[in-house]
Order: structure tokens, then sequence, then C-alpha cells
């Protein structure tokens, strides 16, 4: 049975006006009740359900990137460059690519996924990475699913594979998953993007008859990114090492923290205080007071990025450590500042610009998504003034 708007509203508690006025975007409505209204479009399937299917297969001109914090470089720089990749060529139709700016939250990115899915988006690219809870990423995964079947390029940039509702994972490198691409959708591939690296080439996947889009990863490889930052320590003679976590519900800090724990564990050495916090300075420079509390002889402090060790590097300052000569520090990402910082961050280096930019060209269908509907990208060791050997 087709389901109508008077459904949308049954299910959402509001008049059937209230629902076209959130759909149409063209009346102010609380945020609270609007949040109600695009649930209920999704739980219902509002909009690839009768007639609104049709007209779902037809996309616009709309491209939305979704990212956690565009304050933040490392989803600034990607998104930037995915951008440049979007716009019109000569003789093609331009695109007009929207950031959306979910801060962190699942319901915000389910949200934009929900109004981008209404807009019949040409391509979605959503960047970092994901969230630990197996209720969203099920949501997410329908949501991406929807998306591609209506026509909607979907790019995961940064991200852990995704796997569809029913289906085993759907890809995954580097970062966590396993698995190859599940079908073909009607509007082109889904494609997750990770990195800036792999050939071209068509997709390794179950075909339509799976009944699922296909889906290719390329991946940050974060886990072995982080083994080699901590195996430099070791070689420093760095074992009293403290490590300054990210977010703990995040894919990203779990990868990170991963390889440093093999890192330790490949040479004997027991593992040191862990601080969790969210990816900025403020974090950064608390968690180093923890640590040195915990154990006031760390000869070395990890930070899950460059922002994270910026806040390390001025805890330790203002508590009169030198820096690497006391505590070295190393970071995560090679952010612009961190070649700049004093001393010069060591830090490992992935390629946030050519990521966007593969992200914008996978949306597009400007190339191929690679063989086997996967590529990694290793991170690159970047040694700087930051580290050095640990005090006798």
């Amino acid at each position: 049975m087709t389901t109508t708007l008077a459904d949308v509203a049954a299910r959402a508690r509001v008049s059937p006006a209230t629902v076209s006025r959130v759909l149409n975007g063209n009346y102010p409505v609380a945020a609270a009740t609007r949040e109600r209204v695009l649930r209920a479009v999704d739980e219902l399937d509002y909009v690839l359900n009768g007639p609104a299917s049709s007209l779902a297969a037809a996309t616009s001109d709309l491209v939305g990137i979704l990212v956690n914090d565009i304050a933040d470089p490392f989803f600034g720089i990607m998104a930037g460059a995915a951008q440049s990749e979007i716009g019109g060529e000569r003789g093609a139709r331009e695109k007009l690519a929207v950031v959306c700016n979910t801060g962190g939250s699942p319901e915000r990115e389910l949200t934009y996924l929900t109004l981008l899915q209404r807009q019949r988006a040409a391509a979605v690219i959503l960047t970092g990475g994901a969230l630990e809870d197996p209720g969203h990423a099920a949501a997410v995964a329908a949501k991406l699913r929807r998306l591609a079947e209506a026509g909607t390029r979907v790019v995961l940039c940064g991200r852990p594979p995704v796997s569809w509702p029913g289906e085993g994972t759907a890809a995954g490198a580097g970062s966590g998953g396993t698995g190859a691409g599940a079908g073909a959708g009607p509007g082109g591939p889904v494609a997750s993007a990770g990195a800036g690296v792999g050939s071209g080439g068509p997709v390794a996947g179950a075909g339509a008859a799976s009944g699922g889009p296909v889906a290719a990863t390329l991946t940050f490889d974060n886990r072995g990114g982080s083994q080699r930052l901590t195996e430099h320590l070791l070689a420093l003679g760095h074992r009293r090492v403290g490590y300054i976590a990210g977010p703990e519900e995040r894919t990203t800090t779990r990868h990170r923290l991963e390889g440093h724990r093999a890192a330790l564990a490949a040479v004997g050495a027991a593992p040191g205080p862990v601080v969790h916090g969210s990816y900025d300075r403020r974090s950064g420079y608390d968690a180093t007071l923890e640590l040195l509390r915990r154990d006031p002889e760390l000869t070395a402090v990890v930070a899950a990025n460059d922002t994270v060790a910026l806040g390390a590097c001025a805890a330790l300052r203002d508590r009169g450590l030198a820096i690497p000569g006391d505590v070295s520090v190393a970071g995560f990402d090679d952010l612009p500042f961190s070649m700049d910082a004093v001393p010069a961050l060591t830090t490992v280096r992935l390629p946030l610009c050519e990521a966007g930019a593969r992200a914008g060209r996978l949306a597009m269908g400007k190339e191929p998504v690679p063989p086997g509907g996967i590529a990694t990208v290793h991170g690159e060791l970047m040694v700087r003034g930051s580290t050095g050997r640990a005090r006798a």
C-alpha cells in the first residue's frame, strides 16, 4: 500500500500541513517537530514509495558533504578538495556542493541524510570515522542503501566499510572491515573513499541479484600508521609512553589505539596510561596533565591527532618540561600547522587533500572504483623535532 503524507503526519503526531512545511522547507518549524517528521518520513519510506519513487530516481544537481566539524582542518581539507572536483566541467551541468556540519551528532547525521534523500541529491559524501553503535550503524547503512537505490552516488571518505542490512560486511581493508561489494543500484555504485591512491577498474561484487548496491572502499590505514609511529618511539628507547585517545565511540579512535598497542606488544613493552577525550587542543592539554599524574616518569606522549598534540605540548611547557629533552610528543594526520609548531611535530601524514579530491571524483563518476572495491592508503611517518631519545 502506498504511503501518504497523511500517514507520515499520523506517525509524527502532527498535521499534514506541518509535514508539508518540513519537506518543502518554506516555513519555520520547531526543531523537535522537524526531527520527528523527518524520522517518520524515514521510517515509512515516504520518499521512495508509490509515485514518489519515480521522482526520487531523478537526481538533482545537489551534492551533500557531511563533516563532523568544518572548523577542524582534518574535515575542512577533505571537504574543500572534494568540492573542487564536484563543480561542473565545460559542457557539463554545474553541481551545488553543500557542507553539512553534524557536530558529531548521530541524530544530525541521519537528519541530513534524510534531507538529502528528500532533495534527490546527485551524490552524498560522508567524511571521518564512524560511530561505533550498532543501532546507528544499521540506520546509516539502511539510509545509504535507499539513497543509492534512488540514484544517488554515495562516498564514504575516511570511514570504515558499511554493511548493508541483511548482508555480510560490504567491504574492508586496513581500518577493520573485510569482505566485498554487494550489488548494483539503479543510480551507479556506492563508493567509500578514505585515500587518494589505488587504480581504477571494475568493482567485484555479488551483482544486482544480491539486492544491494556495489560497495567500494578506499580506507586510511590508521592501525598501521599508529603502529609505525609507536615503533619510532620505541626505537628511541622510550618504554614509558602515555597515549591520548579520541572519543571512545569512534572507529578512528579504536583503530589508532590498536596500532599503538600492537607496537608495544611486539617488543614486550607494558602499555602506558591512556586517557580518552575530544579531538581538540583543550582535551590534549587536560589529558597530558592526567597522564603525568598517573605516571610522572613518562618519557613520551602519543596524541590521537595533531591538534591534541599541540595541547599536549602546551601542558608540558607549562609544567616546565622540555620537548623532546624531557618528554617526546607525536601526533597524527600531519595537518598544515604541524611543521610550523615549535618544535616541529613528529606525526603520520595522511593525504587528506588527495582523499577528498578522489572522493569528489568518485561521487561524480569521473573515475571508476578500484579493483575488488577496495584500496588502502598507508600513512607516511614524518619524523621531526618533537621526538628524541628517551632521557636516561
